[in-house]
């Protein structure tokens, strides 16, 4: 009789196992998704920010770049020019964020330190650790009483 339960419960244990292995897997995909959107999100976001700075800026770099034309032309001082070239790179990295291959570029870039000066990667004093952190828990908390 005692076998028979056993076996009855060995089965149950087992098939909650399973059934927990799965569960966690399954939220660990979820999470993994969720965090994955987020961050689509907010490159989504700071993209649609760089194109709305640059109708801007570029109306401003436009203006300018005319202003600063006629009046160096008009009272012949060539210096007037000066401050279109930093205008200039400015708007170019605008307009290469926003529209153009500068976003592929960093990630192509990113991926190689990954896999090239995965060193520089590292975190201070190490990962992170559930001892650690509970470390400083403790020396935050106020209402932790130490048994």
């Amino acid at each position: 009789m005692g076998f028979i339960f056993s076996k009855s419960m060995n089965e149950n244990l087992k098939t909650q196992q399973e059934f927990m292995a799965m569960n966690s897997r399954l939220q660990l995909e979820r999470q993994l998704l969720m965090q994955n959107q987020m961050r689509e999100r907010q490159m989504a976001m700071q993209i649609a920010w760089t194109r709305e700075f640059l109708k801007y800026f570029g109306a401003f770099f436009g203006l300018a770049a005319i202003g600063l034309s006629a009046g160096a032309i008009k009272n012949k001082k060539p210096g007037l020019f000066i401050p279109i070239v930093p205008l200039g790179f400015i708007f170019a990295y605008n307009y290469d964020m926003g529209y153009g291959s500068l976003l592929q570029r960093m990630k192509g870039e990113a991926e190689n330190i990954i896999d090239t000066e995965s060193a520089v990667l590292e975190m201070p004093k190490g990962p992170l650790t559930f001892e650690g952190l509970e470390k400083a828990r403790r020396a935050q908390s106020k209402f932790f009483i130490e048994k």
